[in-house]
């Protein structure tokens, strides 16, 4: 583990509230309620971890074979 900058702080507690809103809205909140604010981090820290690795890997395989990704321009 690393040390957290101010701003990664931050944005983890900033992060709670979308999260329990979510939580909330799926009927999960009951299994959460009680858990503490350094668990609810790790599990944001867990989701924002996977879905960096992947973008990484994403554009390191779009470097490697040259194919553009698929998504299409929302306008």
């Amino acid at each position: 583990m690393i040390d957290k900058t101010a701003r990664e702080i931050q944005a983890l507690k900033d992060a709670r509230r979308p999260f329990a809103e979510a939580l909330t809205h799926l009927g999960l909140m009951d299994a959460f309620y009680n858990r503490s604010a350094s668990e609810i981090d790790q599990l944001l820290e867990a989701a924002i971890t996977g879905f960096v690795e992947s973008m990484q890997r994403q554009v390191s395989a779009k470097k490697v074979t040259g194919q553009l990704l698929d998504d299409q321009i929302p306008f």
